[in-house]
C-alpha cells in the first residue's frame, strides 16, 4: 500500500503553508500526485438580510470568494511548482452550507487528505467542516498537521491509540505506510476494559498483526490520570518523542451529517504533532 493520490483543501493562503509543505513532501516520498483544491468560501447566511439587500450582498460575497480562491491557488501553485513533484491545483467557489459536498467528492478518490489544524485563532469557520467532510462523507484517511510542526514523511516513533474499536483499526490499516517505516510503534491502551477478548493481553493481537508486517511494536498500558483521554495520549506522545499520532476519528450525527465528537476535537485542539485519523 502507498499514497499515490494526495489531496489538500485550502481556503486561505495564510494557513496553507503547513499542509502544502506536508503534501508535497509526501508526494515526493511516495512518488505520488499532490492535488490542491483551492476554494473561495461564500460564508453568507442567506435569508438574514433586510429586504432588497440580498442580491447586492451575495454579489459582493461571491466576488470576494472568487478573489480568495484565485489568491490561494496562485500561492499553492507556486509552492508545489518549487517542490518539484507531480501536482495540480484547481480553484472554485462554494457556499459554506454546501462545502462538504465538494470536499467529500474529491476526498473519496484520494489515498490521503492532508489538512491544516482546524482550530486556532487564525482559522475560519470552514476549517472544521472540511475535516469532517473528508472523514465522514469522503471516507478518506486524513492527516492533520499543526502549523508549528516539522514535515514528517518517515516518522521514527509513532503513537497508536488502541481501544479495540472499528475506527481505530481502520486508521491503523490505512496508516500502514507510515507504521512499516517507523523504528518503533507504541500501541497505547488507556484503562483497558476488565471484560472482553483482550482483557488478559491488551493490544496483543494488534501487535501480532503489525509484527507480521515487519513493524516493531511496544505496548503501553496507561491509566487515565487526566480528565480527558486525549490529554493522556498527547502527554504520552510528547514524553516518548512520537512524531505522529494514529487514531480513529469519532463523531455523531446532526441533521444526518456526521460531526467530530468531543474526544477527536480535543485531540486536534491540543496535538503538537501530525494526527492521522480515519473513520
Amino acid at each position: 500500500m502507498s499514497y499515490k493520490s494526495l489531496l489538500t483543501v485550502l481556503t486561505e493562503a495564510k494557513t496553507a503553508t503547513a499542509p502544502l509543505a506536508q503534501v508535497s513532501a509526501l508526494a515526493e516520498r511516495f512518488s505520488g500526485h499532490a492535488e490542491a483544491l483551492c476554494l473561495g468560501v461564500d460564508r453568507t447566511q442567506t435569508g438574514y438580510y433586510y429586504a432588497g439587500a440580498n442580491a447586492l450582498v451575495l454579489q459582493e460575497s461571491l466576488a470576494r470568494a472568487k478573489e480568495e480562491a484565485a489568491a490561494v491557488q496562485a500561492y499553492a501553485s507556486d509552492v508545489l511548482e518549487k517542490a518539484g513533484v507531480t501536482w495540480s491545483a484547481e480553484s472554485g467557489v462554494a457556499q459554506i452550507a454546501d462545502l462538504g459536498r465538494h470536499v467529500a467528492q474529491r476526498a473519496r478518490f484520494s489515498d490521503l487528505v492532508v489538512l491544516g489544524k482546524p482550530y486556532g485563532r487564525d482559522r475560519n469557520v470552514e476549517a472544521e467542516p472540511i475535516v469532517e467532510a473528508a472523514l465522514f462523507e469522503g471516507h478518506a484517511p486524513v492527516l492533520v498537521v499543526p502549523d508549528e510542526t516539522n514535515v514528517v514523511t518517515q516518522p521514527k516513533t509513532v503513537t497508536v491509540a488502541w481501544n479495540e474499536s472499528v475506527e481505530a483499526l481502520t486508521a491503523i490499516r490505512k496508516a500502514m505506510p507510515f507504521l512499516t517505516c517507523a523504528d518503533l510503534v507504541r500501541v497505547v491502551v488507556i484503562d483497558p476494559p476488565t471484560h472482553g477478548p483482550e482483557r488478559s493481553d491488551p493490544g496483543g493481537l494488534l501487535s501480532q498483526m503489525l509484527a507480521r508486517h515487519g513493524v516493531t511494536c511496544e505496548i503501553d498500558v496507561l491509566s487515565k490520570t487526566l480528565s480527558r483521554v486525549s490529554d493522556v495520549l498527547n502527554r504520552h506522545a510528547t514524553d516518548t518523542g512520537s512524531e505522529m499520532i494514529v487514531m480513529g476519528a469519532y463523531g455523531h450525527s446532526r441533521f444526518r451529517e456526521a460531526i467530530l465528537g468531543g474526544a477527536t476535537r480535543n485531540m486536534l485542539e491540543q496535538a503538537k504533532v501530525p494526527v492521522f485519523m480515519a473513520h
